[in-house]
């Protein structure tokens, strides 16, 4: 609801498209900076704390935007500094929450079941949220959406504090923060199968999720469509998106897991070209339905190997870098795809969006039987595998 009353003031009050791209970027460049540093805390401090803690802070982000649109004081460059601070906010919010997970589970085999559980959550709060925020929006404007956002996190926050989590014994870390960061940089891209499978989403997050950004225009010039036509688009990527979280949460084993991760981003991408491709509303429509489908499962099905193949000491920085393969390069893959998209054109681009995440699941795929050697061991000592198979 917050993002798109958000966007619809900026557009409101500046009529400026650039503008709405200023805010976009100030609210996810924090991500690709400060991730890595979050995971570290993630490591060392108590990750149920921290969670409370982020959240209390985004309540007061919400309601200072509420506070300054309802007054009637609320300009530009407010929106972009309250921008910034939830993109901090946010940058430590992503890897602690997908750490936390883990914590909040008696059996850590329900790993992936939690985290698909968790994406499904997602993704029907989005294909309600919006429908919701152009109702009020409608009625009592962008400040009241602020405000129930605002008041939503008393509940979570509720919720956090009603958690009766087991305490996990964490490894007093004495060592310097800049050297605890190194180590997990060194850790996280010195194992091929944690290094392949971030290179894989930053390859899709960079190449094909901004697709998003160019939504509009297909709806308007490609298929000559209107505003609904730009909600039914994405309305269609949701419930893909949905359906992908609903198989993955009525999986019983992580097992495969690795074959579906290549297999989810070569749909993606075929998703995509045919999408470039496409004129005709319901085919494009039914496209992005598979669109979102890939999409989802390709995450998802990532986060859960990663948090399952990681050593417990350092899951919380392997899981910032998860955050910056994933959130942290959208604004680059967003100002690549505006600057292709004027330079051969909305469709030429996405067209080689899609094709850009077909070889990138292609590679992931040839190089998955040496990968799986190298995770068996770690399977084995978690009770998962059980005859040849692993990733």
């Amino acid at each position: 609801m917050q993002q798109i009353a958000l966007s619809w003031l900026v557009y409101r009050i500046s009529n400026s498209v650039f503008l709405l791209g200023i805010v976009g970027f100030a609210s996810r460049i924090p991500t690709f900076l400060l991730a890595p540093f979050a995971g570290v805390l993630a490591d060392r401090w108590n990750r149920h704390h921290l969670v409370i803690v982020i959240q209390a802070l985004a309540m007061v982000q919400a309601f200072v935007l509420a506070f300054l649109v309802l007054t009637g004081q609320v300009t530009v460059w407010q929106i972009i500094l309250l921008g910034l601070f939830l993109g901090c906010v946010n940058s430590f919010d992503i890897p602690v929450r997908q750490t936390f997970v883990l914590d909040m589970l008696e059996k850590e085999e329900d790993l992936g079941n939690a985290i698909a559980l968790n994406s499904s959550l997602v993704n029907g709060a989005r294909l309600l949220g919006p429908s919701v925020a152009g109702m009020l929006i409608a009625v009592v404007g962008e400040g009241m959406c602020f405000l129930i956002n605002g008041l939503s996190y008393i509940a979570v926050i509720v919720a956090l504090f009603a958690m009766r989590i087991t305490k996990k014994q964490i490894k007093k870390d004495d060592s310097h923060f800049l050297h605890t960061l190194k180590e997990g940089f060194s850790y996280t891209f010195g194992f091929a199968p944690i290094r392949d499978i971030l290179l894989l989403l930053a390859i899709v997050s960079l190449m094909g999720m901004p697709y998003v950004t160019l939504m509009p225009v297909f709806a308007a010039e490609v298929l000559h469509g209107s505003s609904h036509t730009f909600g039914f688009l994405m309305g269609a990527t949701g419930i893909g998106a949905f359906i992908g979280a609903v198989y993955l949460a009525s999986r019983k084993t992580i097992l495969g897991l690795g074959k579906i991760i290549a297999v989810a981003a070569s749909v993606f991408g075929i998703g995509l070209v045919a999408f470039s491709l496409s004129r005709i509303l319901w085919i494009s429509l039914l496209l992005m339905v598979v669109t979102g489908f890939g999409m989802m499962i390709q995450m998802a099905a990532s986060n859960t190997v990663l948090q399952t193949i990681a050593d417990d000491a350092k899951r919380g920085r392997v899981m910032s870098f998860y955050t910056v393969a994933f959130m942290g390069m959208t604004p680059f893959g967003s100002l690549l795809s505006g600057w292709l998209a004027s330079w051969i054109g909305v469709e030429n681009t996405v067209l080689i969006s899609g094709i850009s995440c077909v070889i990138g699941g292609s590679i992931f795929f040839s190089r998955l039987p040496s990968l799986r050697e190298m995770v068996r061991p770690i399977y084995e000592g978690k009770g998962i595998i059980l005859k040849r198979k692993a990733l």
